[in-house]
């Protein structure tokens, strides 16, 4: 993975870039490249609190060709510091994890909870070395989300995530594929322990801000931007 740079608004504002060795399946929630099919990189971009923006999509595409990125890609947005990225490794699998989290907030929250802003976004890439069938991979993106939502749980985060989280899972696309992806699978729970470890080594990095008295998962909220 390397970090570039690229102007925007009179600001050099860094980039994660992932390259592919050869096209990989992914399976994405992501702005750019989304869904499932055969991708050879992976941005993770930063982009100004006040980011306004309508067409993320062609935005990405756009800064994919400014960087000089071949074919088909997936793209995430973030307002967080995306050179504070922290990676972990279980047996073959691989997470890098960006935290912002300015607006953690609860899946089941009623309409209106808080607002949706790329300030609080938590994108996460997962890059496994062996093929998972699409199942699978469905399988995976729950996963990843569950280990995720526990990480937070134990940091004392009031929240599962932010409204704005992406994940990206990238795997070979020869070879018999693996038929499961839940967390006491092979590859699952491999996966499961890798993002729960960035999330947490991210986490790690942040200052609570405030506290909240009271019952309930977590008791902490963190400041924009994952810092």
């Amino acid at each position: 993975m390397q970090v570039r740079f690229r102007q925007e608004g009179g600001r050099a504002l860094p980039v994660l870039v992932w390259r592919a060795p050869a096209p990989m399946r992914m399976i994405a929630s992501a702005a750019h490249g989304g869904g499932i099919g055969l991708r050879r990189w992976v941005v993770n971009a930063q982009v100004p609190m006040s980011y306004g923006r309508r067409d993320p999509d062609a935005h990405l595409s756009k800064l994919g060709i400014s960087l000089g990125l071949p074919g088909r890609g997936v793209g995430m947005l973030t307002a967080a510091d995306v050179r504070d990225v922290t990676s972990v490794t279980d047996a073959g699998v691989e997470v890098s994890a960006t935290l912002g989290l300015g607006h953690p907030t609860w899946a089941a929250a009623p309409d209106g909870a808080g607002p949706v802003s790329l300030v609080g976004t938590i994108n996460l890439l997962v890059v496994l070395p062996e093929r998972l069938s699409d199942a699978a991979l469905v399988n995976a993106v729950a996963t990843a989300t569950e280990a995720k939502a526990q990480a937070l749980w134990e940091s004392g985060v009031r929240g599962t995530g932010t409204a704005t989280d992406a994940v990206c899972i990238a795997c070979p696309d020869a070879g018999a594929p693996h038929a499961f992806g839940g967390p006491r699978s092979l590859w699952g729970a491999r996966l499961a322990r890798a993002v729960h470890g960035a999330i947490l080594a991210g986490l790690s990095h942040t200052e609570p801000v405030a506290r909240s008295a009271g019952r309930g998962p977590g008791s902490v909220t963190r400041s924009a931007g994952g810092r």
